[in-house]
């Protein structure tokens, strides 16, 4: 093979070598991730309203009668459990490990009073010892009293991917009493009963986990979420059409982690004298302990249609809220006052509210009995008139610099601290804040909208989107890149075959039959000729080199 057809032959290779590396880098990106999204998905009762007489009985009094008893391990799939009874479940649970697959749990039949409520004994399920794991499959009671799935004491119940269905009062979906413990995740509940919390809770309390799914109360007295337990619940969407969303009683808490919320209390129930979203109180009827009500709120979207976003009464509770969009057009952002509840002239709500990275709108009602210690850090942002009647026993407010206040309307405060000393933070928008009586100075200027680094939620169709935008500008710079790379190492290639072609040398010798013709010119001897051939060389050793250093840009 000719040295001619040799350096052809390697700049096309290169050319190609050079494309085939180059293109699958970038063509890699076009390929989207594998792998489905997640799904991005009376106070009630008793607990509302005191039970009539004394506490509950003790449970040992307590009996109950099950048309199926489970006291030892055992699996089935795809099996029907019927109870019509009154004060009978459907399935009895004491001991053991059962798995229920894909059952079919229909309840019908009532009951009344503590037991029912305490003890589960007219509960669709009722486990009081041992494990039950159940996935799939349906629960329905059509019954006064008759919860769903009921855990107690030392009973355990985790539930996946079922649906439940209750329709008369006093009917939880789920529900746990005397320390039972609940997990749910993708399960869908409705609750059509009034006092009917589909995550339900009474006295004894416990725990309840619950992820994803979709909860819905459609009944007076009935919030989706009835605590007097700890409850934590993530990624799930809850909604009540005529009761609050979430009501905790005592000493008990609510958790939201990316959770849809909303709720429309458009009735009044039992003892309520108020609309509100979120209700935090102590009912003295014995369900829960007195001390501190927790709700923690975070990433989360909610809504409250009607009444003030968070109510506190005869309770002392602690609010924490990072990163949550609330919506609200009809009331104020929060409200501590007397109410029903506790002995008058004592019965005020005393509360921390804690906001990170929390955007807040809405005017703070605090009565003469109630107290607010309000802390904002982490670009944290609050629109509304804080206590504009005077009437707060006291109320403290904590910035840190790039936290944000909003007045619209005079407001009165007993203390503040401000990380930002000249109080720049603070806008006045055309109105006087007043620190222990005396008005202090604030910022007159443009008053801001909103937080200065909010970070808006994404939806699955919006991050499909951009992800795909991204993709498209990847694989369109690939192949500019791919065939800049390509087209250089073609021309520095070029430029080496034109050099070659340009002088040939004289072909002499016995494998020649033609006699070599007379150069047009003759070649340079001497020492001139040294510089000509080092500066082609040269130029050559720069053009190669060029060519080279495309590589790393391309990649």
């Amino acid at each position: 093979m000719s040295k001619k057809s040799t350096i052809i032959g390697m700049s096309l290779v290169t050319a190609l070598t050079t494309a085939a590396v180059i293109l699958p880098v970038f063509s890699a990106h076009a390929e989207p991730p594998q792998g489905a999204a997640g799904t991005l998905t009376s106070p009630d009762g008793n607990g509302g309203q005191a039970p009539n007489g004394a506490p509950g009985d003790n449970s040992s009094n307590i009996s109950h009668s099950g048309v199926m008893t489970f006291t030892e391990d055992m699996s089935t799939d795809g099996e029907s459990y019927n109870s019509t009874g009154n004060a009978e479940n459907a399935i009895l649970m004491t001991s053991g490990t059962v798995t229920l697959t894909n059952p079919a749990i229909n309840k019908t039949g009532s009951d009344d009073g503590d037991s029912s409520d305490f003890y589960g004994t007219n509960a669709a399920v009722f486990v009081s010892g041992g494990t039950l794991n159940v996935s799939g499959g349906s629960l329905t009671t059509n019954g006064s009293h008759a919860n769903g799935f009921f855990a107690y004491g030392e009973g355990i119940i985790n539930v996946s991917n079922t649906t439940i269905k209750t329709t008369s009062n006093n009917s939880g979906a789920l529900m746990v009493t005397g320390g039972g413990t609940l997990t749910a995740t993708y399960v869908t509940a409705t609750t059509d009963g009034n006092s009917s919390a589909p995550i339900r809770s009474d006295r004894g309390g416990g725990t309840m986990n619950i992820e994803n799914g979709s909860y819905t109360s459609n009944g007076v007295g009935s919030p989706v979420i009835y605590s007097t337990a700890n409850v934590n619940v993530k990624d799930a969407t809850l909604e009540s059409t005529a009761s609050e969303g979430v009501v905790i009683e005592g000493k008990n808490s609510v958790s939201l982690d990316n959770v849809k919320m909303t709720a429309d209390n458009n009735q009044l129930n039992g003892q309520s004298e108020t609309y509100k979203g979120i209700f935090i109180y102590q009912s003295m009827s014995g369900d829960a302990d007195e001390g501190v009500g927790s709700f923690t709120a975070k990433d989360s979207d909610i809504t409250i249609k009607n009444g003030d976003t968070f109510f506190i009464t005869n309770t002392t509770a602690e609010i924490n809220l990072s990163n949550n969009t609330f919506t609200n057009t009809s009331g104020g952002f929060l409200r501590a006052q007397a109410g029903e509840w506790g002995n008058s002239g004592a019965n005020g709500g005393v509360i921390v509210l804690t906001a990170s990275e929390q955007e807040m709108t809405g005017d703070i009602f605090i009565d003469n009995i109630s107290s607010l210690d309000m802390r904002m850090s982490s670009d944290s942002y609050y629109k509304g008139a804080l206590n504009h009647d005077n009437t707060a026993q006291a109320l403290r407010l904590e910035l840190s610099s790039d936290s944000v206040v909003v007045l619209t309307g005079d407001s009165y405060i007993s203390e503040l601290v401000n990380a930002d000393t000249e109080n720049t933070n603070i806008y006045s928008n055309g109105f006087k804040l007043y620190v222990a009586g005396s008005e202090v100075k604030t910022n007159s200027e443009t008053v801001p909208e909103g937080r200065k680094n909010k970070t808006t939620s994404t939806t699955e169709s919006e991050a499909v989107e951009a992800e795909t935008k991204t993709v498209d500008d990847y694989s369109t710079l690939g192949f500019i890149l791919a065939a800049a790379g390509s087209l250089v190492v073609l021309i520095v290639g070029g430029i080496l075959i034109a050099r070659c072609m340009k002088k040939p040398a004289p072909k002499t010798g016995p494998d020649h039959d033609v006699a070599p013709s007379k150069p047009e010119t003759t070649p340079m001897t001497g020492p001139d000729a040294t510089p000509e051939r080092a500066k082609d060389a040269s130029e050559m050793h720069s053009q190669a080199n060029g060519g080279q250093e495309k590589g790393p840009d391309a990649r």
